[in-house]
């Protein structure tokens, strides 16, 4: 089976059109991964999804959208994983998963197009990777295709529509975020048309989890996240570069005092193939 992402709308998502960027935006991009990985708070929220993964002896496991490896390597460590395999689309996030975890099996490659023959892996794995891909549908196609049949399939997104850090109606820091959840999401209601989706794909129902996550005193990776909004909203014009340097004051200043307060609600989901 082959699937072609040809005639996909356009994303502002830079991570859905990886492939086609600069080596310092994906230097850039790849920072950020590096923040959420130092984050002891989103360390916790890996470890809790990935604790769903059922224990397969001898398990070949692939994580697609693997990014700079962070996840990967976790997999590989996961109990009875023989074999742990990450493809991406960008070859940039690739060499650096490389450099990483060199025992890796890693390779460049689109979800919705996996180089792999038919009912190849005892698992594949989605982390925080179907919110950014243009017509998800065809990933979890290709997800089915390679999974044996007594396989799973595991996923873990965030539900972005629900971030904040407001501390009260009109917070301008909540604006700030809301612009870098455009700037950087493909599909922030994603995990809300889930169920439906894998059901589609030949997927069972499968069992929903929420896990939250509170980026609080000291806050860890949404100010960030709010730093990107800002450098959005400057650079279309809706800021000046006095009310930017203010908002980005503002967001240190709170972090000081004790008073930032972050929240993302994340989704995982454990299904297996029907028929």
């Amino acid at each position: 089976m082959t699937t072609t992402t040809a005639g996909l709308s356009r994303s502002r998502d830079p991570y859905a059109r990886i492939a086609e960027l600069d080596d310092a935006t994906v230097a850039g991009l790849a920072e950020r991964f590096d923040i959420r990985a130092a984050d002891p708070r989103q360390h916790q929220l890996r470890q809790d999804f990935l604790a769903r993964a059922p224990r397969i002896s001898g398990a070949r496991v692939l994580e697609v959208g693997c990014g700079t490896g962070i996840i990967t390597t976790k997999i590989a460590e996961l109990p009875g994983v023989a074999q742990a395999v990450g493809v991406d689309p960008s070859p940039g996030f690739i060499a650096r998963a490389r450099h990483r975890t060199p025992k890796l099996h890693l390779q460049v490659a689109d979800g919705r197009a996996l180089p792999f023959d038919d009912a190849t892996f005892d698992g594949v794995v989605f982390a925080t990777t179907l919110c950014h891909v243009p017509g998800p549908e065809l990933a979890l196609a290709e997800a089915r295709r390679v999974l044996r049949p007594t396989g799973y399939l595991l996923i873990y997104d965030g539900d972005y529509a629900t971030t904040t850090v407001a501390l009260g109606a009109h917070d301008p820091l909540q604006a700030c975020v809301a612009a870098a959840i455009a700037a950087l999401v493909h599909d922030p209601y994603l995990i809300r048309r889930l169920t439906g989706l894998i059901r589609a794909a030949g997927f069972d129902a499968g069992e929903l989890r929420s896990h939250g996550y509170l980026d609080i005193s000291p806050p860890a990776y949404l100010p960030s996240m709010i730093n990107v909004g800002i450098d959005a909203l400057t650079a279309s014009g809706v800021l000046c570069a006095a009310t930017a340097e203010a908002l980005k004051a503002e967001t240190r200043h709170r972090a000081e005092t004790h008073r930032f307060f972050g929240h993302i609600s994340y989704a995982s989901l454990l299904t297996r193939p029907t028929g």
